[in-house]
């Protein structure tokens, strides 16, 4: 059973008022074509294009009908990504929409002309996507996931829960740009909070069969697991294994935690994907990307599981239940 934080507004009839409007932009008979690339699997972000399809539900698209969704999958694996945008661009879709730094630099290597709208961009400045949040130029706009201080919070949930914690071992990927970035975010805040980092870089599956080796062997005192593709596509092995080593964590995804994981926290992805449906919406009416500024994230998510908190011996705070948005019992 989960226990959801009330005061959730519903947007279904606003969606009916505008839903004339969005299908008046296209020519009679002439459905826009949308390209989404996923990271994952259809099955491990369903719950990702759930949300992105609601949103373009709200503003009068109807998959099928009035628009169409060229959906492709890369499976965890990156280098996949420009056989895939290529094909995407084959099909002369009218606007990419794709999540998270490594995806959406392989879009902006591929082409200059196809609007892309991203989602959940680390740092999309820093790792030269845009050129500013608010006037991002070229053929990009869409949402960034960036947030001060972020990885600093979850440490200091994971020392709110194990108060002894002295050393976190970290799982990054460094394919990522801004993961690099993350992981000295990582150490940064490790190092206000006295604890020592074992930092594990994983860009393969073998890899991070190798850094589940390593934890085995070294056995720290929790994990932490950045925000990657790899990650949430593996969710399943690596939360497997965390439970199995009595492993205590706070990831980046609820989906780790829906896997079995104690806690996240971080931005609401599906909520991203939901508003991403109103840069579509702009972009099929003649906006340009390079007008529209960047979001940054509107709400965020502490999500936690009391099931994998007893399995660990665990005595979850009142403080952090309080404050947690999701209670998995």
């Amino acid at each position: 059973m989960k226990i959801r934080a009330a005061g959730l507004v519903t947007t279904v009839a606003l969606g009916l008022l505008l839903a004339p409007l969005a299908t008046q932009a296209q020519p009679p008979g002439k459905a826009p074509r949308i390209g989404f690339l996923g990271n994952s699997t259809a099955a491990l972000e369903a719950n990702l294009v759930g949300p992105f399809r609601d949103g373009l539900r709200e503003l009068g698209y109807v998959e099928g009908q009035n628009v169409l969704i060229e959906y492709r999958w890369a499976e965890g694996k990156y280098d996949r990504f420009p056989a895939l945008i290529a094909e995407l661009i084959a099909l002369k879709v009218d606007v990419i929409v794709t999540a998270g730094t490594p995806a959406t630099l392989a879009v902006k290597k591929a082409t200059t002309s196809v609007p892309l709208i991203m989602i959940a961009v680390g740092d999309p400045v820093g790792t030269g996507i845009v050129a500013s949040l608010n006037r991002p130029g070229g053929n990009i706009t869409g949402l960034t996931s960036i947030s001060p201080e972020l990885e600093g919070k979850r440490l200091e949930l994971l020392r709110e829960v194990v108060p002894k914690l002295s050393r976190v071992a970290v799982l990054w990927n460094p394919v990522s740009p801004f993961q690099v970035i993350a992981e000295k975010e990582v150490r940064a805040a490790a190092q206000v909070l006295r604890m020592n980092v074992m930092s594990l870089g994983v860009r393969t599956l073998e890899e991070l069969e190798d850094a589940l080796a390593a934890l085995a062997r070294e056995r720290p005192g929790a994990l932490l697991v950045l925000a990657d593709r790899l990650f949430l596509h593996n969710r399943a092995r690596i939360m497997e294994f965390a439970a199995q080593h009595r492993l205590p964590g706070v990831h980046a995804y609820r989906e780790l935690v829906e896997a079995g994981g104690l806690m996240s926290y971080g931005p609401s992805y599906g909520g991203m994907h939901r508003r991403a449906a109103y840069y579509v919406d702009k972009i099929l009416k003649g906006a340009k990307p390079a007008d529209l500024p960047v979001e940054r994230p509107a709400t965020f998510e502490l999500v936690v599981n009391l099931k994998a908190a007893k399995a660990l011996g665990l005595a979850m705070p009142q403080s952090v239940l309080l404050r947690a948005t999701d209670v998995i019992q």
